[in-house]
């Protein structure tokens, strides 16, 4: 059944079409002064310039890095060709007779192999950012801001932090730091520097935004969905086993960290009302084409395996193709609750009664928060716990799976960060004011490409946790 979009705010837009959410909440990272509680992402911008507590430095801040991560997804093809480039280059400075070998194995032909499969990630990217505007953010129309994008450049490492991906570098999709400073040209004007050049960081996040499809949404992902979302949805209709089908809609569930939606669409399609919450910009821009964008079964295509030849079991392995999605995403039962909040957790979830104007109250509004592979996000454990026995109703539920690679440690932009052992975060858990049950170890990978010769596998805790009284 087509569902239609609508964006509630200073200004009503609307899409037809099999839409999926009923509406879209996108809160900017800042907190805003909005009355209507869900808007879109350019009716807070709108109300935003308006409000004295936030500079025109801070809201042009937040469009400066929209727009670096749309240069990013432009890039990629560019980036991504020169990584491969490099490699011919290096071919032609071998003895000639070592060219020849490598020509019997056909070396060649597997570099314009993985060309063309670059080109065609290319070409899926340009879908998910080819209307930008559905964020809300001015973006340039020339080219004068993007400069071409060349692994090779020195300086561009990653900042620091840790991911859940088994990739070399250690990015995260959940970063709290902006790619681009905001420069003031001494008369209390902002200026944004005139070219961007993506990063190494921004491109693994970009790499890993193309994994998370891999896992959320195609058949190839279902072994690491089946591991991790599969006990969690398990653990949730456990606790409301005497609730009735038709009731479940009654019943609020948040899923913080929500990625690309998957683990939030599926408790949508037990019947919850289930809002799902993220702050990454790749993440938001991936799942809002997947979820609203997206008609068909398998419509889309990816290679996500061709930016590494380390580890590589054979070349079939590392040039095969992913179709995605694996289900049609608006094919949710009627009547579904569906929604997806844009913004950092702590800020959206964290304030405290009446103190942003017109925010949506959050204390005891929640039945159920399932958090997977997201509570070592935080620089402060002791928050988020807070956060999630506050927001909680009476007798709700905290559903838990993950490992704790706290992303903040080490980190090199002097954020705090507060690393505690898992026994440790139980004992604080307790102490908050949880009841913690169902405790046990899951083994399980995240990204993970499942024919490589490399993988990573997390002994991760699981646990239900009741809030008491």
């Amino acid at each position: 059944m087509d569902k239609q979009l609508t964006f509630y705010g200073t200004h009503l837009l609307h899409h037809t079409g099999p839409l999926l959410f009923s509406n879209i909440s996108i809160y900017p990272r800042l907190s805003s002064d909005n009355p209507s509680g869900f808007v879109h992402r350019s009716c807070i911008y709108s109300s935003l310039a308006k409000m004295s507590q936030f500079s025109e430095e801070d809201i042009q801040e937040e469009q400066i890095h929209f727009s670096n991560v749309i240069t990013t997804f432009n890039q990629y093809a560019q980036y991504s060709l020169n990584a491969n480039n490099r490699r011919r280059k290096d071919l032609y400075t071998l003895p000639q007779a070592d060219k020849d070998l490598l020509d019997d194995l056909g070396y060649k032909q597997k570099l314009s192999d993985v060309d063309k499969a670059i080109l065609a990630n290319a070409s899926f990217l340009n879908q998910i950012i080819a209307n930008p505007e559905i964020f809300g953010h001015e973006l340039p129309t020339d080219g004068a801001d993007i400069d071409e994008a060349d692994p090779s450049t020195p300086g561009n490492a990653s900042s620091g932090g840790h991911s859940h991906s088994n990739a070399h570098s250690h990015s995260h999709g959940h970063s709290h730091s902006h790619s681009s400073p905001v420069f003031s040209d001494g008369h209390g004007q902002s200026q944004r520097p005139k070219k961007y050049r993506p990063t190494d960081f921004d491109m693994d996040k970009l790499r890993s935004t193309i994994k998370q499809f891999v896992r959320d949404w195609s058949d190839e992902g279902k072994e690491e969905r089946e591991a991790c979302y599969k006990p969690m949805k398990d653990a949730l209709l456990d606790h409301f086993s005497d609730i009735p089908f038709e009731e479940r809609r009654n019943f609020r569930v948040l899923v913080p960290g929500a990625g690309l939606g998957r683990l939030a669409y599926d408790v949508a399609n037990l019947g919850f009302a289930c809002q799902g919450n993220e702050f990454s910009h790749y993440m938001l821009l991936a799942s809002y084409f997947i979820l609203n964008r997206t008609d068909q079964i398998e419509q889309h295509t990816v290679y996500p395996y061709v930016h590494s030849f380390s580890n590589v079991s054979s070349r079939e392995s590392m040039l095969r193709a992913v179709r995605i999605p694996d289900v049609l995403p608006s094919a949710l039962p009627p009547g579904s609750d569906f929604s997806l909040v844009a913004g950092d957790f702590e800020e959206i979830y964290g304030a405290e009664e009446n103190s942003v104007k017109g925010q949506e109250p959050q204390s005891g509004q929640w039945d159920a928060v399932m958090t997977c592979f997201f509570i070592d996000t935080a620089k402060n454990i002791v928050n988020y716990l807070r956060i999630i026995h506050r927001i909680l109703a009476p007798g709700g539920v905290w559903i838990n799976m993950g490992p704790l690679l706290w992303h903040f440690e080490n980190n090199a932009t002097n954020d705090p960060s507060v690393e505690l052992d898992l026994e440790e975060v139980k004992t604080l858990a307790r102490k908050i004011g949880f009841e913690l049950s169902n405790e046990r170890t899951i083994d399980t990978t995240y990204t993970s490409n499942a024919q490589a010769m490399l993988g990573y596998v997390y002994h991760t805790s699981f646990w239900t946790a009741k809030k008491l009284p």
